[in-house]
């Protein structure tokens, strides 16, 4: 199925695709193991050392492919002492600034679990997870339309872009960037998205309904004989295999 008709699907239909996800007996074990033990994890220490609610609260972020990096994790939860910068705002990846956010145990301490955010919050995250992952499983052209309307509101500088690969991807498509873009220093990368887009469009609901229509259209027309690849094998391919420094130096960027 091409991406503008998977897109359609999902898009017109998510409540229901939502409540069809939440009687599905396996996720909603995984979500009443999350409600019943977030309130034991006082630390971020506590969160790493469940690995089920690890994985839960990293699928909620989109972030399951780091389920093995519980050190890295552990350190972008724990945040910097005296109002330093954490490990995530030093990264270009926002899902990591939004795991820190919710997670903020520097902060709250103890009482990080006890607010909403941490709790129904990342459960709402995990549905919204699974059923972008369902349209990925269809097309995934479409999971990346869905997941761009949902984040573009949220996009403030062409580095977030950049450090995000799905947004990036979604850019590249639909103004027709070269691969090789990505090999430039990640400020010549930050111009060139400047130079075709406009940032302030992305908080205009019916310009960002332009762009992923645009962009679902290039995807069908590059990828028409393409058959299509479970979401984290196509784009992360490999990634198991990085160092934690290495991570950690590629989504950085200069300040």
């Amino acid at each position: 199925m091409d991406a503008v008709t998977t897109y359609k699907l999902f898009a017109e239909n998510s409540q229901k695709t939502l409540d069809r996800l939440s009687s599905s007996p396996v996720i909603s074990r995984e979500v009443e193991y999350y409600r019943e033990n977030i309130g034991n994890v006082k630390s971020a220490e506590d969160l790493v050392s469940d690995q089920r609610l690890l994985n839960f609260a990293l699928k909620a972020y989109g972030l399951e492919e780091m389920s093995y990096a519980r050190a890295f994790i552990q350190k972008i939860v724990e945040g910097e002492a005296d109002g330093e910068d954490g490990l995530a705002d030093r990264l270009t990846d926002p899902r990591y600034k939004e795991l820190a956010d919710d997670f903020d145990f520097q902060s709250f301490g103890a009482a990080t679990t006890s607010f909403t955010r941490a709790t129904e919050g990342v459960v709402d995250r995990f549905f919204q997870a699974q059923l972008e992952q369902e349209a990925g499983d269809q097309n995934t052209g479409a999971r990346l339309a869905i997941y761009f309307e949902r984040k573009a509101e949220e996009i403030d500088n062409a580095y977030e872009i950049i450090g995000d690969r799905a947004l990036f991807q979604v850019i590249q498509t639909a103004f027709q960037l070269p691969e090789q873009m990505a090999l430039q220093d990640i400020d010549k990368q930050s111009d060139i998205i400047k130079d075709r887009l406009d940032l302030e469009d992305l908080k205009d609901p019916e310009k960002v309904k332009e762009l992923t229509n645009r962009f679902l259209n290039l995807w069908d027309t590059q990828n028409s004989s393409q058959v299509s690849v479970p979401p984290l094998v196509g784009m992360f391919s490999g990634v198991q295999s990085l160092s934690l420094d290495l991570i950690s130096s590629l989504q950085s960027f200069r300040r």
